[in-house]
């Protein structure tokens, strides 16, 4: 279908000027598209959300106008009281003509239009702790939106993602069928030595699942992509300012999310680094995301909450290792790599970052507690 004629059938005011691929994103196919009257321009994120990641496209638009519509709700209270220090904001879904969230194509593609939020945007990395403390700020303003959320609002868009027992188990089943892994294992010391790694931390690695199996730990909603280029920095202030990329918001424990995002932003050294001896975790970098983020999540968190932060700190890394590692060993399957091997070192540098918090475990433990 021809993108002007598609965009077209949405309300946007103006006359479409331009419409080209927008951002970085590794899912879904985006382009910016700019509009213009004689007094004002408007800029808009056309999307097609992508079937083969998310198999359920309609139940995702229904999850995103939920969200959006129970955020905007509380965003627009919380500012007539005068809550906030700044103006939080948050994607608005732009209806089509007929008033329908969405179109679908003559395949049976969907697209959608969002607004954009202008004068600000993302980085690809920690610029400092002042940033860092404000993705922790916009995060933690992000669980308290949907803190208060019914779950059963939402559909999960990936069943058992971040669910490390179902990880661990595909784990197992490579480890027992593919002669490829068993032939990987025989020939390196290095992939014994992860697998080693994997195995002495069984117990540990379904911690939060038992926190919240026995109760301990309350299932809310989380974002499930907290990367530092889904936090939107306002341009003029310096501060957060919005969450953007909600296809994987869902059912689950926020805890994921503080995790996952002190994962990315605290190895300086990032996710593809050959040298182990730079792989290292930055506590003062930690402490600014974990100040900004209990400012805003502080007052909704239970004392159990707070008793995990620390596991859930450690997990993620460890689990995102142990995705690396498996796939490495089913045949560079699911990641996509450029060259042998690639998969393997992921892992390790996942492991090593995992040690490193290990060993830095009562100073993290100490920071949490003056927070």
């Amino acid at each position: 279908m021809d993108l002007a004629l598609l965009v077209n059938q949405f309300n946007v005011e103006g006359r479409l000027v331009t419409i080209v691929p927008f951002g970085n994103g590794n899912i879904n196919d985006t382009f910016l598209a700019v509009y213009r009257n004689t007094f004002t321009e408007t800029q808009v994120i056309v999307q097609r959300v992508n079937r083969a990641v998310f198999t359920q496209p309609e139940a995702i638009m229904r999850n995103m106008h939920n969200i959006t519509l129970h955020c905007h709700e509380k965003l627009e209270a919380d500012a007539a009281a005068g809550r906030d220090d700044r103006v939080w904001q948050m994607p608005r879904i732009i209806k089509t003509k007929d008033g329908a969230d969405y179109v679908t194509d003559d395949n049976g593609d969907v697209w959608r239009v969002i607004t954009r939020i202008l004068s600000a945007h993302a980085f690809n990395t920690a610029q400092s702790p002042e940033h860092v403390l404000e993705c922790g700020s916009t995060l933690g303003h992000f669980h308290y939106l949907v803190s208060d959320m019914d779950t059963s609002s939402v559909v999960n868009p990936l069943p058992g993602f971040h669910v490390t027992s179902g990880y661990l188990r595909q784990y197992d089943e490579t480890l027992e069928t593919s002669a490829v892994a068993k032939e990987l294992l025989s020939a390196s010391m290095e992939a014994r030595r992860l697998a080693k790694f994997i195995e002495d931390r069984r117990d540990f690695a379904v911690c939060l699942e038992k926190a919240e199996t026995s109760g301990e730990l309350k299932r809310r909603m989380f974002h499930g992509d907290p990367k530092v280029n889904n936090i939107m920095i306002d341009d003029f202030t310096g501060k957060g300012t919005a969450m953007i990329d909600l296809d994987t918001v869902s059912p689950g424990l926020a805890h994921i999310d503080f995790g996952d995002a002190i994962r990315s932003l605290c190895n300086p050294a990032g996710e593809e680094e050959l040298n182990l001896g730079k792989v290292t975790f930055d506590e003062n970098l930690c402490a600014a995301f974990c100040k900004g983020y209990m400012a805003e999540a502080g007052a909704f968190l239970t004392d159990a909450d707070r008793a995990y932060l620390y596991d859930a700190i450690r997990l993620v890394p460890f689990e995102l290792g142990l995705r690396f590692f498996q796939d490495y060993l089913a045949g560079d399957v699911y990641f996509k790599v450029r060259q042998s091997g690639q998969n393997l070192n992921r892992a390790r540098v996942q492991f090593r970052l995992c040690e490193a918090i290990e060993a830095r475990e009562r100073s993290i433990r100490e920071l949490l507690a003056k927070l």
